[in-house]
């Protein structure tokens, strides 16, 4: 929630306006957030009486039943506005669905800012969704070919971070997410890195704890992690929660991933995009002497324990050339990549030449051929679960598995940096995917993005993959 005051001066000429908002807003871990017994969330909604959830279809699919019975269970009215979610689903027409769900249950304000100024709730349901996107207070959608271009910064009023969503989670997304954890880790807080390094298979394959059989030591172990990880996050990021500070440490790995990770023919899944941007950032600041040697090792050894992607043929001199003229316009001129130094803090790079960038990337590629697969990650592309559509077209899926066996070839059409795959299966946000639970509107509409969307399978980050709306 935020609050706005502010102040008039008449000046000699006119007037001046100073102006300051006040942002406000909380986050709850809870294991079981729709389980009845458990009042917190319902709670949020007492004095409206009514619920408007925004979710993904996948994510209905498998708990709508719950998530309709505890509102019931709590006098709640609720009406559930079902989506689509992935970068080719975040649209205007998307949003402008959940606009006309609001406007028909009633909303009596701020009509150009419905979104923007009004209330909500948010449930995160994966990984990155849970230890990264519910850190930022960006609202956006994707517009023309570039992603988040037009949106806003708008806190919601609470946050519930309910780990167990991950047991429906599958192994490549939990794996896809752990990328972010590394990236926090290992340029902020070490404590958090060693325990990753510590756990790291076991974290995986238990989706961090929540999984049946995991040990208690693991599951207390995933609790330290994710707690640190997101209190890091919002350390680093609240004093720049409209992003006007550019050296930002959580931009660790987003300095060529943003080129690379839609140059394959499939697009590399978020995680492993910046894991290579990350594995070969430390090699740089290796050749620096900024990162020991045992450190160097230390951070590409876990980023192949955990089957994250270190490197891909078309990471190359000509994505390093392209990626850092893009990058340079986002960020005021200035390369500002973030790099360990040492292990567990950050500094930003600005004085490197190409020359530099492509020594670098040599020696990276001379040290990925001692590592399993060439540096390459497991499950690093893109497929029906990354997409937002749950309608399935079996050749045009079954071309999709077979081009991310290959790895695909280099894409014909790149607008630099921050690039909607046009055509293309995109990367759908690896795991933002949401249950939004707004307590001032409502609305029953169910209107979709992009009309039938034939052709792709929906899993909305792995979430029962193909399964029908």
């Amino acid at each position: 929630m935020s609050d706005l005051t502010a102040s008039v001066l008449e000046t000699k000429n006119g007037f001046h306006v100073d102006g300051y908002e006040k942002i406000s807003y909380d986050f709850t871990f809870l294991d079981g957030v729709f389980n009845v017994e458990n009042r917190q969330l319902a709670e949020c909604y007492q004095k409206w009486g009514r619920v408007l959830a925004v979710t993904d279809m996948n994510v209905f699919n498998m708990y709508g039943e719950q998530i309709e019975k505890y509102f019931q269970h709590y006098n709640l009215e609720l009406k559930v506005h079902k989506t689509k979610i992935g970068e080719k689903a975040k649209t205007i027409p998307t949003f402008l669905s959940i606009v006309d769900s609001m406007t028909e249950f009633g909303i009596y304000r701020k009509v150009l800012a419905q979104l923007l100024n009004t209330n909500f709730i948010r449930v995160p349901t994966t990984v990155i969704g849970l230890i990264d996107a519910s850190v930022s207070i960006k609202v956006a959608v994707n517009y023309g070919n570039y992603k988040n271009r037009l949106g806003a910064y708008h806190a919601p009023m609470h946050t519930f971070l309910d780990f167990t969503f991950l047991r429906s989670l599958p192994t490549a997304q939990i794996r896809n997410g752990f990328a972010e954890l590394i990236k926090i880790s290992s340029c902020s807080h070490l404590p958090t890195f060693d325990l990753l390094d510590k756990y790291c298979e076991q974290l995986i394959s238990t989706g961090f704890g929540r999984c049946d059989g995991a040990s208690d030591e693991v599951r207390d172990a995933a609790d330290k992690i994710n707690r640190e990880g997101i209190h890091e996050m919002l350390k680093l990021e609240t004093p720049n929660l409209h992003e006007i500070g550019l050296d930002r440490v959580i931009a660790y790995g987003h300095t060529w991933s943003p080129m690379h990770e839609l140059v394959p023919e499939t697009p590399l899944r978020h995680g492993h995009a910046i894991s290579i941007d990350m594995a070969y950032s430390a090699t740089l600041a290796n050749n620096r002497k900024l990162l020991s040697d045992e450190e160097h090792h230390r951070i590409l050894t876990l980023f192949s324990r955990a089957g994250l992607s270190m490197d891909h043929p078309q990471f190359d001199e000509d994505i390093l050339d392209k990626g850092t003229a893009a990058i340079l316009k986002t960020r005021d001129g200035k390369l500002r990549a973030a790099v360990p130094n040492p292990l567990g803090s950050c500094t930003f790079l600005n004085d490197v030449s190409a020359e530099e960038l492509n020594a670098a990337l040599r020696r990276h590629k001379e040290i990925m051929k001692g590592y399993p697969r060439s540096g390459e990650g497991l499950e690093a592309f893109v497929d029906a679960s990354d997409t937002g559509y749950t309608e399935n077209n079996q050749k045009e899926a079954e071309a999709l598995e077979a081009a991310a066996k290959k790895a695909g070839n280099l894409n014909a059409t790149m607008d630099g940096d921050n690039v909607v795959h046009g055509g293309k299966v995109m990367n759908g946000v690896n795991g933002h995917a949401n249950v939004h639970v707004n307590g001032h509107f409502n609305g029953v509409a169910e209107h979709l993005a992009n009309g039938s969307a034939k052709g792709l399978t929906n899993g909305v980050d792995g979430f029962t993959n193909g399964a029908e709306a």
